[in-house]
């Protein structure tokens, strides 16, 4: 006897406003950074999160499922390849183990796309985790420069024109 193909559960992704959506952002990046993939907490959240723009999907009963964040103007160009005030940086992207395969994380990265456009920024540039270059390959990014480290995990940078 198989089992019944289980249903995508209903959630809408938007971004984050006021302190209970924020909070909601932390603890799915706690969960999925500190927890899983043994980020220390010290240097998982910066002092960029406070200008940040943070998107967030969330479960129809409430429940988060992931988050992502968009450094936009002066962090941003700071971060990104070429100090480009245009460009903006995706970051911190995570989607709860639970939710991993229903297109949560595609939808986030679209919604920091939309912030991104919504500034009047260019591109978006980000740090991907090696294993992840090929979904964000899929979404369009492309892979530039050499692999290096961040909190102990290889990462390249790429970068998508909007």
């Amino acid at each position: 006897m198989s089992a019944a193909p289980s249903q995508v559960p209903s959630y809408e992704v938007r971004v984050a406003e006021g302190p209970g959506d924020r909070e909601m952002c932390f603890a799915v990046r706690k969960d999925v950074f500190v927890v899983e993939q043994k980020v220390p907490e010290d240097i998982e959240y910066d002092a960029h999160d406070a200008d940040a723009v943070h998107v967030l999907a969330v479960r129809a009963d409430g429940v988060p499922l992931g988050t992502g964040r968009l450094l936009h103007g002066a962090a941003a160009a700071a971060g990104n390849g070429d100090g480009d005030p245009a460009v903006g940086c995706l970051g911190r992207l995570a989607v709860t183990r639970e939710a991993r395969g229903l297109g949560v994380g595609a939808a986030l990265v679209r919604a920091v796309e939309e912030a991104a456009r919504a500034r009047g920024l260019t591109a978006v540039d980000l740090h991907a985790q090696t294993h992840a270059l090929g979904f964000y390959e899929r979404l369009g990014y492309e892979a530039y420069g050499p692999e290096f480290p961040d909190a102990g995990i290889p990462h390249r940078a790429m970068r998508r024109a909007l």
